[in-house]
């Protein structure tokens, strides 16, 4: 199993027979080498979003139509997406389990917002969400944009996740500490991995914070287009 950082909170997942691209935000991401794309978006067979904002569904919709793949997501914004910009869908909802290519994803609840920009201030865009991906004898929990929930407390006793992708640039969701404190209480993680931060100064910059956090726990710095095997 392989995971490549496309910067901010954009990941090239690699589970099973399936190639996922998280949060696919790469047009105009001030971390990602523009001459990178076709490396990053390369054999992917699925585009799996966790919210309507900008910096996570930019490029989702012209991916989508490239590549031939479907867009998973939550229902009301994929399905919104499959009515009128012509796109395969798999939209669910929270609690919903789907099969990408072999990988097991359930989506679970954040505490965030969602919308799309339109020219008259933003547009609903459903819920934002997390997602639990099994698969090839790991579980990953992506948080989407998050703070810190009670529901962290369920999730991680049902789900059990060994991989955390944890937001945890501050400002928009939980900052390294926060982050740490979340995946201490709630989980019991093996690796942790950070995100959405280091993309604008108005982020954090480093993750020390979550390291120091988190003793015994593999905490890994990603460096953009450079995959990790899990």
């Amino acid at each position: 199993m392989k995971l490549t950082w496309l910067g901010h909170s954009g990941f090239r997942l690699e589970i099973e027979k399936a190639v996922i691209l998280i949060d696919p935000w790469i047009s105009g991401n001030p971390v990602f080498p523009e001459d990178r794309r076709s490396d990053a978006i390369q054999g992917a067979t699925h585009v799996l979003l966790t919210h309507g904002h900008g910096d996570h569904s930019g490029d989702t919709l012209a991916i989508a139509k490239e590549l031939k793949i479907p867009v998973a997501g939550i229902y009301d914004l994929v399905n919104s997406w499959v009515t009128h910009h012509d796109v395969e869908g798999i939209g669910f909802n929270k609690g919903g389990t789907v099969d990408l290519g072999g990988a097991r994803v359930t989506m679970v609840n954040a505490s965030h917002s969602s919308s799309l920009d339109g020219a008259d201030g933003p547009i609903y865009a459903g819920h934002e969400s997390g997602y639990m991906i099994a698969g090839e004898g790991h579980v990953i929990y992506v948080s989407g944009d998050t703070d810190i929930m009670a529901d962290m407390g369920w999730m991680g006793e049902y789900h059990r996740p060994d991989i955390g992708i944890l937001c945890a640039g501050g400002h928009f969701t939980m900052d390294m500490r926060r982050a740490a404190w979340a995946a201490r209480k709630y989980f019991d993680f093996r690796t942790v991995i950070p995100c959405h931060y280091k993309t604008f100064p108005l982020l954090e910059q480093s993750a020390q914070a979550l390291i120091d956090g988190l003793p015994g726990v593999t905490v890994i710095e990603p460096e953009v287009m450079e995959a990790i095997t899990l």
